[in-house]
């Protein structure tokens, strides 16, 4: 199997040619193999490759097909994740799969590498002291977004159709917005994250993936989504399998454009420009179509945010430290990840109970929003993806509340579903130049189908599948 017909899959399509006997999982595996040993000295976007693919079901959905671990929260047994930290680098292997880990693998995908990450995931541009930065397959001069940046970079490559990402504040849909990929950010609840985790970042973080296209996002959804033992709380499952429910069109629905937040800067006109033209295609096919914004208040979002992410970077330094027997060392780590543990470190249970008290405040408002819209489309960033070194998380002129304002300032419009919990979804839908723009969608808790059935429809109607970043598989 030569590296074009490779790179020309998404999963799905791979699947089924590893299914019919067109090619073969080893086949697969060595292509993937070769376009990494091609692409990544200048995308930077894996830090680990392995020897073979680790072991899948051979009778699944996904069987054989590459995929990549992002090297944040996601286990693998006799694998080492070292969340893109000095201070975390060369930790022992894992001992056992996280739940997560272990339906991949039930699913049939093959893991073949890990992705890069910056340091702990808290930043929208995957660049660290430990790894370097990972560049954007568009334009090397670029960030491919953060924290799922090397997974993002590495499928929009070409190197596998679908890569493991996370997010906590944007971390699956920025980098697939930078890179021009589907990312899916799920309810609460809807994707397990344990049993090292259960309510990460005081709940707003969790785990999926990176995909090219509506079908295979919708497909690992029903691969992993559902309950888990142990688990806080449960979600309702959905009635049909979501890789059904794309394959008809959504009702009618209350659609809201937003293209400011409450408290943000200007948006850069590119980005209203993919946004207005989303809304105004989802008016001709029949939908109610009209500018409304969630209100909130913007300053109780942002305190919260700064403690959740604060509290959570100080529990994951810390707390590493004590676990591989050592001490804290600040020196280890970045001059933003040490401000914010320093200022996670001070806080009391007051202060975790009034960010509680404050996103309960934010998501009762934005949950009446959603009695009145079915669906809210929103620019995925504030502007175009930024270049390299503009989010330096080494900045050490920075406390831990300007970090945070810095990184929510780009990525303006993604917080806001992590603290709610409800899902939001990234598609390829404009450009900026030569670089792709991300258009979110939103909706109501427990909702994906409706964002799928959407997805898909815009799909057709604004096909993303015929562009190629300059680093690319197929040409490499």
């Amino acid at each position: 199997m030569n590296l074009t017909d490779y790179a020309r899959f998404d999963a799905t399509g791979l699947a089924e040619a590893i299914r019919s006997g067109q090619c073969s999982a080893a086949e697969a595996a060595l292509a993937a193999a070769e376009a990494a040993r091609r692409l990544n000295p200048e995308l930077n976007a894996l830090i680990q490759v392995f020897e073979a693919p680790l072991a899948h079901s051979k009778d699944a959905p996904f069987a054989g097909v590459p995929f990549l671990m992002k090297d944040l929260l996601l286990h693998a047994e006799g694998i080492s994740c070292e969340m893109g930290s000095r201070l975390t680098a060369r930790v022992p292997a894992s001992p056992a799969d996280s739940e997560l880990m272990r339906r991949f693998r039930q699913a049939g995908l093959a893991a073949v590498g890990r992705t890069t990450t910056p340091e702990f995931g808290f930043n929208a541009s995957t660049e660290c002291v430990l790894n370097g930065p990972t560049r954007n397959p568009w334009d090397p001069a670029h960030s491919p977004g953060g924290s799922s940046g090397g997974s993002a970079a590495a499928v929009a490559a070409g190197i596998v159709p679908v890569a493991h990402a996370n997010d906590g504040g944007g971390s699956i849909r920025i980098p697939a917005a930078a890179c021009g990929l589907v990312g899916l950010k799920p309810t609460r609840g809807r994707t397990p994250l344990g049993p090292d985790f259960a309510l990460p970042l005081l709940g707003m973080g969790i785990e999926f993936v990176v995909s090219r296209t509506v079908r295979d996002c919708a497909a690992l959804l029903d691969a992993v989504e559902g309950p888990e033992v142990g688990a806080m709380f449960d979600i309702p499952r959905p009635t049909q399998a979501y890789a059904d429910v794309i394959l008809t069109a959504p009702r009618r629905l209350r659609v809201a454009v937003s293209t400011r937040f409450p408290g943000a800067a200007e948006t850069h006109a590119d980005c209203v420009a993919a946004a207005e033209a989303t809304g105004r295609l989802l008016e001709s096919l029949g939908h109610v179509v009209d500018y409304a914004t969630p209100a909130y208040d913007p300053e109780a979002f942002a305190a919260a945010n700064v403690t959740a992410w604060s509290s959570f970077l100080a529990s994951a330094a810390i707390g590493s430290a004590q676990a591989l027997g050592r001490p804290y060392d600040p020196a280890l780590v970045e001059a933003c990840t040490a401000a914010c543990v320093k200022h996670g470190a001070s806080l009391t249970a007051l202060d975790l109970e009034l960010a509680l008290m404050q996103m309960n405040g934010i998501n009762r408002a934005v949950g009446h929003f959603f009695t009145r819209h079915d669906l809210l489309v929103t620019p995925m960033l504030r502007t175009p993806t930024v270049k390299l070194g503009y989010l330096d998380q080494n900045d050490a002129s920075l406390d831990a509340r300007g970090w945070c304002a810095k990184i929510f300032d780009y990525a303006a419009f993604t917080a806001l579903f992590n603290m709610t919990g409800s899902p939001a979804l990234s598609l390829p839908l404009g450009m900026s130049g030569h670089l792709p723009l991300g258009v979110q969608l939103a909706a109501p808790m427990g909702d994906e189908a409706t964002l799928l059935q959407v997805a898909a429809v815009l799909e057709e109607a604004m096909p993303w599948r015929g562009r190629k970043p300059r680093l690319h598989a197929s040409t490499a």
